[in-house]
């Protein structure tokens, strides 16, 4: 009795382990048996029960109208220019600073004061050359008289006029150094002078550091703050070289944040750089089309970018496949036959990819369903 156990199951065992060889001989079939002609690297030639096995369908390069939408990602960035570098044009301590970092702030806001008895000293020269200057016009105006009647000599008439002109010229030039610090001369007076003077901001945007505290003495070439004028705001995006070509100056796209994908804006692209980094990446930069305070510098964003219809030619996807970053498609030659031939592809929807320079696939019979197969008998021929 447990001799006829025993060999009930040593039967079964045989059978499963036959059956389950039996599954793997069957699935190696397509591979193992696939003939490949002589002094033909990119050819394999099937079976008729290999044929049928894969499925293997044929196409023919198609006249079409495609649409693609290009997916792009990079960063907003600030155009140097839009970044300014605030400093005091005269020396002095640092009375009050009247911002924080990446507060908002208005052109001609008041970001800082700064006090030093040198502006006292500058509005005071001012007033005495302004005065002098009277003294020197009244002069010359005498002597020029006098010059008329012979009552004075021509030497003493240059002399008053060369007074009145330096005086002249040395007014100017305090005139300006106080309307560079923010003191307009016209209204100065001897009953306003000041010792200290303002620094506004030169337009409105956002404060990105601030170099400097209360009390602290600076020199004319210290930097104070480093302001951020939105206006400037670039997004830098990343181009993958199978979509160089469909980026191009001009183009309306929709860009977003990750925080807040469903809230789009509108960008044009600005610049295409006509280079391939090492990445396989080319960049372009977009500009907003208004500013917006949701996207700041150093932001991860998205873009899309809709490529507008054209009438091309190409090939369902499944007849186009990929191996080591290169396109190829299989011809049907005949006689069980079938050539892996490259070719580029360009623009691709959920059916068809756009074929570039497809000419010379005109008449050819294509393999569509089953290409990948062929891929990878080529393979294990490979291996």
């Amino acid at each position: 009795m447990q001799f006829k156990k025993i060999s009930i199951y040593s039967l079964s065992l045989a059978l499963i382990l036959s059956s389950c060889s039996g599954k793997k001989e069957e699935e190696k079939t397509v591979y193992e048996n696939t003939k490949f002609t002589k002094g033909a690297e990119n050819t394999v030639h099937l079976t008729e029960k290999q044929i049928q096995s894969v499925g293997l369908t044929t196409t023919s390069i198609q006249n079409r109208n495609m649409e693609k939408l290009v997916r792009l990602n990079g960063k907003a960035e600030i155009a140097p220019s839009h970044i300014s570098s605030v400093s005091s044009i005269m020396g002095g301590h640092i009375k009050s600073i009247n911002v924080i970092n990446g507060s908002h702030f208005s052109k001609g806001q008041v970001l800082a004061v700064v006090e030093d008895p040198q502006f006292i000293q500058l509005q005071q020269d001012y007033l005495v050359t302004k005065a002098q200057l009277e003294a020197a016009r009244l002069n010359f105006n005498r002597q020029k008289d006098l010059n008329t009647s012979k009552a004075s000599s021509d030497k003493t008439m240059q002399t008053a006029q060369a007074d009145y002109s330096t005086q002249n010229a040395t007014l100017k030039g305090l005139e300006e150094k106080l309307r560079i610090i923010g003191i307009n001369a016209k209204g100065l007076n001897t009953g306003n002078i000041r010792s200290k003077i303002n620094i506004y901001a030169p337009f409105s945007g956002f404060v990105s550091k601030i170099l400097v505290n209360n009390g602290q003495y600076i020199n004319p070439a210290d930097t104070l703050f480093e302001l951020i004028n939105p206006a400037g705001l670039l997004l830098e995006l990343k181009i993958f070289e199978n979509d160089v070509n469909d980026i191009k100056v001009g183009q309306e796209i929709l860009v977003y944040n990750n925080q807040k994908p469903d809230l789009k804006s509108n960008a044009k692209i600005v610049s295409v750089v006509p280079s391939i980094e090492n990445g396989g990446s080319a960049t372009a930069v977009a500009k907003l089309s208004s500013v917006n305070s949701e996207f700041v510098k150093g932001m991860y964003i998205n873009a899309e970018v809709n490529i507008s219809s054209r009438y091309t030619q190409g090939l369902p996807n499944e007849a186009v496949v990929s191996f080591e970053n290169k396109n190829y498609v299989f011809e049907d030659l005949g006689k069980s036959k079938y050539k892996m031939i490259p070719v580029v592809t360009g623009i691709s929807d959920d059916q068809f990819t756009e074929i570039v320079k497809a000419d010379f696939l005109k008449d050819k019979k294509i393999v569509q369903k089953g290409a990948y197969s062929l891929l990878m008998m080529l393979k294990n021929k490979a291996e």
